[in-house]
């Protein structure tokens, strides 16, 4: 059975929306996609975001600095990584940089090391090639710097 899709008035769209980017701070593409998926026609959706970011339920220097700081502590992400997942949103260079900045050297040189050895740790049962291979393809893959990666791999086995 097919149920047509809920239509949305200007003021019920951005109610939504507000709530949206209240629960959890949201780029301006994640905002753009929803009201796609609302179906709302350009002008609602330029008005809506120009409401949004005026009332700041919307802001991407905020975004890209609560995502950053959120993907480094919890999933433990390099550098490559967060930038990477931050252009996929549409976030200016300047935002990456910024946001970026507030990681301090010494607290990324710490996680790498803590987040290698752990890894390293767990890899049990396998020749010292296949060992080397998961722990830089676990390593890369979570967006951190290849003569980091190596260097590590080399210092430990």
């Amino acid at each position: 059975m097919y149920l047509p899709k809920k239509t949305y008035t200007v003021d019920e769209a951005l109610a939504k929306l507000q709530r949206y980017c209240a629960y959890q701070d949201r780029c301006n593409k994640e905002v753009a996609q929803k009201l796609r998926d609302m179906q709302m026609i350009p002008q609602a959706k330029e008005q809506i975001i120009m409401t949004l970011i005026e009332e700041n339920f919307l802001n991407e220097e905020r975004f890209a600095m609560a995502f950053v700081r959120g993907k480094f502590k919890i999933k433990k992400w390099g550098r490559r990584r967060l930038t990477s997942e931050l252009k996929q949103r549409n976030i200016s260079k300047y935002l990456v940089k910024k946001a970026l900045a507030q990681i301090s050297d010494v607290e990324y040189k710490t996680t790498f090391e803590a987040l290698a050895h752990k890894k390293a740790n767990s890899l049990k049962g396998v020749s010292i090639l296949k060992k080397k291979k998961k722990l830089a393809d676990y390593l890369l893959y979570r967006g951190w710097e290849p003569h980091l990666v190596y260097e590590k791999i080399n210092q430990l086995f």
